[in-house]
């Protein structure tokens, strides 16, 4: 077994069994060596958002300082879901490792098939309604970040 994918799964267990979230583990390494790893902890912090991956990529840019972790590769003990996959390419892995696929998480209930229906434009219902408001106002911030010299790019 890879020894990283392990580190993952034991994760995931710790996380399942404090009753902080899913039984899913994350881990990231940079040259070789784990610099964070990050379980599940949507339940007990109710945030949507704190699947192990992110958990995981807060925890590597904190002790890295910086947001760009192309250096780095994801292993994550399960597929990730749509927004996890957006945020390993936010932080620009080349390489995510994972374990069980999205249909095993799907068996036990964490289905993701409804947002890859609506990125696909396959959902006959959609959860959110979307309305384009208030376009000329929202362009004015777009407008001086393009102008602006300091900005950093990502």
């Amino acid at each position: 077994m890879n020894k990283f994918m392990k580190i993952a799964i034991d994760e995931a267990f710790k996380g399942m069994q404090a009753d902080d979230g899913g039984p899913i583990g994350a881990v990231i390494v940079k040259d070789g060596k784990v610099i964070a790893v990050g379980h599940n902890h949507v339940v007990e912090s109710n945030d949507p958002t704190a699947h192990a991956e992110i958990v995981a990529i807060r925890a590597a840019t904190k002790l890295l300082g910086r947001f760009d972790l192309s250096d780095c590769e994801i292993y994550s003990s399960c597929e990730p879901c749509p927004m996890c996959f957006s945020a390993i390419h936010w932080a620009k892995m080349k390489s995510l490792y994972y374990g069980a696929t999205r249909y095993d998480a799907a068996k036990i209930g964490f289905d993701d098939q409804y947002i890859y229906d609506v990125i696909e434009g396959k959902a006959t219902k959609e959860q959110v309604t979307k309305a384009n408001i208030d376009h000329d106002d929202c362009l004015a911030p777009f407008q001086e970040w393009d102008k602006k010299n300091n900005k950093v790019e990502y």
